[in-house]
Formats: structure tokens, sequence, C-alpha cells
């Protein structure tokens, strides 16, 4: 796995040592990534598809402000999640759930388009859900052991190219860059929300909340409130709360705006560059990000987030990663142009 560039932040280390270091959320790119001339996000004008239908239920987010940044100053000094400050923003609507793979399947279906995992011709899989040949295992990262680089694992083929989407159509699509994101907005018509939108619609409500429910753990001794890793990470899932990797998009409850799994599942490109200082300068109304940066905002966590070394299923998190990197444990949501 390649170089992450500036996307610095830091994570708790566990019983795995030096291993469970800052590329544990997300892999980052390959070796061999692709150049911006490779992928087809070149710009919004070279595509020559017709427009396609968006199909996910949107919920109305009204205008407001909010201290946006870690309220729980305990746990993230160094996290890129300070200073917190006041943000403004507009009205929008957001999509209730992340895509899933029926509807990454009618874009493709609609379009041709390939993504980058499978232009590169692998991606990241998680070492206990690897369904490949030996011959497909291309590496396995020192730092991040367990990450395998796959041969053949895409969006289609998640665990590898004996994987497939039988009975996970109402999962998140996995294995998408962020190239592969944008190409979906366009097609839909739709944008990838700001991180600021996406912090705002995931507390639902709830100022100063550390998650989308609240401040009650994610386990309050009877039912599990989000898809997060349980047991010993990584050597083993204990699986309580239903899933080893990704769950149904609307698996556990909404929040008080009606928007299913903001935390836990799959991280959730933005639309911003990343940089993990930027909140010292971020403008108050409608914060974008900076102005350049070598990789993309995520958001939320995912199944793979554990305490033991990444709390980071909460509305306050925030890593960067590469545009062109791909993994099984990131996806994405969109809001309306």
């Amino acid at each position: 796995m390649g170089g992450h560039g500036n996307c610095r932040s830091s994570l708790r280390l566990g019983k795995w040592g030096n291993a469970l270091n800052k590329r544990c959320c997300v892999p980052g790119s390959s070796s061999s990534s692709l150049s911006a001339s490779d992928s087809q996000l070149a710009d919004s004008d070279s595509y020559s598809w017709p427009i396609g239908s968006h199909d996910i239920a949107e919920a109305f987010i009204p205008a407001g402000r909010f201290m946006m940044g870690c309220h729980d100053y305990h746990i993230a000094h160094d996290d890129a999640e300070l200073p917190t400050h006041e943000v403004a923003l507009n009205a929008y609507r957001i999509d209730t759930t992340t895509v899933t793979n029926a509807d990454f399947t009618a874009f493709v279906d609609a379009t041709g388009y390939r993504t980058d995992a499978e232009r590169l011709g692998d991606s990241a899989v998680f070492y206990l859900a690897v369904a490949a040949n030996r011959r497909d295992i291309l590496g396995q990262p020192e730092q991040t052991p367990w990450w395998i680089r796959v041969a053949g694992a895409d969006w289609r083929h998640p665990g590898g190219r004996h994987s497939s989407l039988a009975g996970l159509e109402n999962h998140p699509v996995v294995h998408v860059s962020w190239h592969d994101a944008m190409a979906y907005c366009h097609w839909s018509q739709r944008r990838l929300p700001t991180e600021a939108e996406w912090e705002f619609a995931a507390r639902g409500g709830l100022e100063g909340a550390r998650y989308p429910w609240g401040d009650t753990p994610p386990d309050d001794g009877a039912n599990w409130r989000c898809n997060i890793w349980q047991g010993r990470f990584p050597e083993q899932n204990s699986a309580e709360d239903g899933w080893l990797t990704t769950a149904p998009v609307k698996a556990f409850a909404p929040n008080g705006w009606g928007l299913w799994q903001m935390v836990g599942n799959v991280w959730e490109w933005c639309s911003d560059p990343f940089d993990a200082d930027y909140y010292a300068n971020s403008p108050e109304l409608d914060p974008r990000g900076p102005d350049a940066s070598e990789c993309r905002s995520l958001r939320g966590g995912s199944w793979m987030c554990h305490d033991s070394y990444c709390n980071r299923y909460r509305n306050s998190a925030r890593i960067g990663s590469p545009p062109d990197s791909t993994s099984q444990n990131v996806g994405f949501r969109t809001v309306a142009r």
C-alpha cells in the first residue's frame, strides 16, 4: 500500500503494538495507484453518460448553527478534531442511507463505468474476509497486516474473486474510491456532502453529542446501536451485533433526522480535501475544506472500529485518504445539488 501524503492523524495503540497506527482505518492507495489522467474523473465535462435516477430516500436538514469538532477533550486532542468551532449551514437534503450495492449496480449498468479498483486490478480486503486463490494475494503491509491486497477484489467481489454480491444487495457498496463516488454523483445529479454537512446531519439535532443517538455507549448492555468490531481486534470478531463485515444499510435505528448508520458500517467519502489543521482556520459559513490536499476526507468510522485502537465511530471523527484508495470498509452517501 502506498503513502498517505498529507493525511496526518493519530490512533491509540492496542495489542498489536506499533502495527495499530494511523493506517488501520483505511489502507491508503496501492503502490501502483492510478494517476489523475488514468482515472475516469478528469472533470465533470468528461462524462458522456445519460443522467440517471437516484432512488434513495432523502432527509431534509434545516439551516442551522452547531459547534463542529470534538466535545470529548479526553479522547481526541491530536486526532484532527480540534478546535471546536461554530459553523453555520444552509438547509440541504441528504440520503437517509449510504449508496447500496443495488444502487451502484444500476449506475454501472447504465453507464458501463469501471471503478478504480477494477481498473487497477486489486483492492484491500480484511484478512478474515478474504475469498480468493493464494495467487491472488499480492501483499500484506507490515504496518497493517490485517489488510491484504487482493487481485480481483472490487465492488462486485468484496472479499476477492470467490465472493459476490449475493445477499448483499442492501449492504453499502464498498471498494469505491472518491473518484468512483464522484462519478456516481455526476450520473445521479447529486454531490458528496461537505464534512460540515455530514457532521451536522450525523448529530441529528443533538448538540455536542458523541454519537448520533446521544452519549450512551454503542453497547448499552442490551442491544448494539451500530456496526463496529466486537471482541479482540484484529484476531477475533464475536459479531455480537450480527455482522462480521458490513450490515444492511437500514440495520440498527436511525438518528433524530431519520438517517441510518451515520457511524459504523462503512467510512463515507466527503467532498472536502483533508487537512488535519483545517479547523484552526475554517470559515464560519458553509466550510468546504482547504483549497488543496493530497487526500480527501472520510467520516463515520466502520465495522472495523474498536476502542482498543480506534474510537472513530463518533460524530466528530475524521480521517483523510488518497482519492484513489479503495478498501472493504469505505462507501459513501450523497446530498442534493
